[in-house]
């Protein structure tokens, strides 16, 4: 996992996650971006934990009440993809096993990494069709809420949308251009990851449905997101990266796709005409 809006370039504007909390706290030291000592383990290379039984019983609690929540609110192509990297409650599973099965769906890989990446590395890795991991659960006092990085998130609410063709097309896109940005395109990109990949919606034959990890894998937000508290706008690149956003409360505004092909299409013309493909 990374947080993709912190940013490194002195020129560029102070990302949501750099701003202070509203209500005054400290940022949590397991969310400050670390880079990598050397290639990390990818697929078949990833030597997997041995869980403990508190680890596979947090997994099981979070996985049937997520998976309770998102029945009517998550999209097609998320619950696809949960069944095809064969995830289930009855055990947490290992980062090789998904990463074959992402890769035989969408051509992507799974690295493990050990907490939040430093953001050259995790775009790196996104360029070369690789998504990085934490293979660790969150602890039983954090099953509601944790800020920091932890495999439920990376797991359960990023890998399943790897599985649809499109996103991961645009994804790969992303790491791409993030690659090339700076300044004002970077802050640009952030706004475009979190109203997309971490907060997006998408419309369906069946009404409009969650395809955002942040909101997949919240209790809070994945109730919150399709009520009417939250104010839903039709999809634009150029109406997103002018949007402003606060990553420490319930979101109050969020953009809904009319398809995956519509994001890979429209975020492909607006890198390009930026010079970052």
């Amino acid at each position: 996992m990374t947080n993709p809006d912190a940013t490194t370039d002195a020129d560029a504007p102070l990302s949501a996650y750099e701003k202070a909390p509203t209500d005054g706290s400290a940022v949590d030291p397991r969310c400050v971006p670390q880079e990598l000592d050397g290639p990390p383990p990818i697929g078949d290379e990833i030597v997997p934990p041995d869980y403990d039984e508190e680890s596979q019983e947090n997994w099981r609690f979070l996985f049937q009440r997520q998976m309770a929540l998102l029945q009517g609110r998550a999209g097609e192509a998320y619950l696809e993809g949960v069944s095809t990297l064969g995830m289930t409650p009855d055990r947490l599973p290992y980062l090789k096993d998904l990463s074959r099965n992402m890769e035989e769906a969408a051509g992507w890989k799974i690295a493990r990494i050990p907490g939040l990446l430093h953001e050259r590395d995790f775009f790196g890795l996104l360029n070369d069709r690789v998504f990085p991991s934490t293979d660790y659960i969150r602890r039983k006092d954090e099953l509601d809420y944790t800020p920091a990085p932890d495999c439920f998130h990376d797991m359960f609410g990023h890998m399943p949308m790897l599985t649809e063709p499109a996103f991961a097309d645009f994804y790969h896109l992303f790491g791409q251009s993030a690659l090339n940005a700076e300044g004002v395109d970077r802050q640009s990109l952030e706004r475009l990851h979190w109203f997309t990949v971490e907060f997006g919606l998408i419309q369906q034959e069946e009404g409009m449905r969650i395809f955002g990890a942040g909101i997949l894998s919240s209790k809070n937000e994945v109730q919150h997101a399709l009520s009417d508290k939250v104010e839903k706008v039709p999809f634009s690149v150029e109406r997103v990266i002018n949007q402003e956003y606060e990553v420490w409360d319930l979101q109050p505004l969020l953009f809904v796709l009319d398809s995956f092909e519509q994001l890979e299409n429209e975020f492909g013309e607006w890198a390009r005409s930026r010079g970052l493909l």
